[in-house]
């Protein structure tokens, strides 16, 4: 019965489902995961107009929403700007997330080359690039980290029902100096916590690295310069495995951090509790 009520709502307010649905989607189409080729577009545009549907009474009865939202007709240019508007806000939420998940896969390029994986690159079904085997699979812990810690939950409710509720086009529009600081900011913390989780295993390598060196200066008929890459490899894992519980907080966090930042995008811009 309710959900008759609700869609019947839905189709006497078509232009304003079609904006929430055109928001959900540009954000699945960019965020890190839901983006990836493997999963087929109709289940891309499905799970837009299933979050839609769920959002839709919210966003009837939210204030934030009800300029934009309340679209006189269809079609019209000033609906075109909305549509597009709307797109943006979803890339937006999408692709600052995927600039936090970046961080996983950049941590495993600084160390690869060292170790002497630096030539095995491969391509990567979910970041979409080709990267080097320790940065896929960082990006594979990252991602059951991220699922552990119920990350689309917070993707749907922190990200894309909290926007409906606090932003539209006019306040990001607004706020765009605060949306470039928070892109730019993503930006340097992305290498930054990459170089954070890389730092035990790089800085460890280089030790390795400088004592091969020397030993080979001091014995040169030892040429242990040759054993340097069994070496390194074989000190590279075994720092992983004893450094995995601590990846896998730092990677909580990083994620954690990722959502924070994003509400507080929202409560700058549209005020939003």
């Amino acid at each position: 019965m309710i959900e008759s009520a609700i869609l019947a709502e839905i189709l006497a307010s078509a232009p304003a489902f079609i904006l929430i649905a055109v928001r959900a989607l540009a954000m699945i189409e960019t965020a890190p995961l839901l983006s990836s080729d493997a999963i087929p577009q109709i289940a891309k545009v499905s799970l837009a107009g299933f979050a839609a549907y769920a959002i839709f009474p919210t966003a009837a009865s939210s204030s934030i929403a009800a300029g934009p939202l309340v679209a006189s007709d269809p079609f019209t240019f000033s609906f075109l700007l909305l549509i597009i508007g709307e797109a943006i806000i979803g890339i937006i939420i999408g692709f600052f997330l995927t600039i936090i998940f970046a961080a996983f896969a950049t941590a495993g390029q600084f160390f690869s080359l060292q170790m002497g994986f630096g030539a095995s690159e491969t391509f990567d079904p979910l970041a979409q690039t080709e990267n080097p085997l320790l940065g896929q699979y960082l990006n594979l812990v990252a991602m059951l980290v991220f699922l552990s810690l119920e990350g689309f939950r917070e993707l749907f409710l922190g990200g894309f029902q909290r926007s409906i509720q606090t932003i539209n086009i006019v306040s990001l529009t607004a706020g765009r100096e605060v949306v470039t600081g928070m892109l730019l900011s993503g930006l340097s913390r992305l290498f930054l916590d990459a170089i954070i989780i890389s730092m035990p295993i790089l800085g460890t390598l280089f030790l390795v690295s400088l004592s091969t060196g020397l030993i080979s200066k001091a014995a040169p008929q030892i040429n242990i310069l040759s054993e340097g890459f069994p070496i390194s490899i074989s000190v590279s894992f075994i720092l992983i495995w004893a450094t995995l519980p601590f990846m896998v907080d730092a990677f909580g966090r990083v994620i954690g951090s990722g959502f924070e930042t994003l509400s507080s995008l929202y409560i700058k811009i549209g005020g939003g509790v």
